[in-house]
């Protein structure tokens, strides 16, 4: 009975939360065939580390310390996962609206930036992007507070190099 109990919890968390896992896919795997696996290696773990969670933390972050860990430690275990997997430059739509257009050249600038950074960086950036405090970070991350806000202002300044010098032609 609690195994059903446990099971059904569990879903409705990951339901709730999906959008989260779905962003530090995103941001660590590269094409929609390694953004699945990672998904799924992300609820394997988090299933797995479920009757160890406590509620100490909220749930939120907890998911992303496990989520985050798992996969960085698979990034490490597979090496030539970011060298090997590199996203495919999107072909341009013309749409009727060219706003959007530009917001969405402006959106894959910044992630083809966030590509370049450490793994640490783009979890930092993911949580920063996700209006997380620096407490909630920390947290998360296991990274001091004040030690986050000097990478913070290190990675912005670092996104702002990246996104002027990126071409796209290549």
């Amino acid at each position: 009975m609690y195994k059903q109990e446990a099971e059904k919890q569990f879903e409705k968390q990951i339901s709730e939360h999906k959008l989260l896992l779905h962003k530090v896919c995103r941001i660590y795997a590269y094409t929609d065939a390694d953004r699945q696996d990672l998904f799924q290696d992300i609820v394997i773990q988090l299933w797995k580390a479920y009757p160890k969670f406590k509620g100490d933390a909220k749930f939120s972050t907890w998911l992303y310390r496990v989520a985050i860990n798992t996969a960085i430690s698979g990034l490490r275990k597979k090496k030539d996962f970011i060298t090997s997997y590199k996203p495919s430059d999107l072909p341009l739509h013309l749409t009727e609206d060219a706003s959007s257009q530009i917001e969405e050249e402006k959106s894959q600038q910044l992630y083809k930036a966030i590509e370049q950074l450490s793994q640490v960086e783009k979890a930092i950036v993911m949580l920063y992007l996700e209006d997380r405090s620096y407490e909630e970070m920390e947290a998360i991350l296991g990274i001091s507070q004040g030690t986050l806000r000097v990478k913070m202002n290190r990675i912005k300044d670092k996104l702002r190099q990246l996104t002027k010098t990126i071409d796209y032609g290549t």
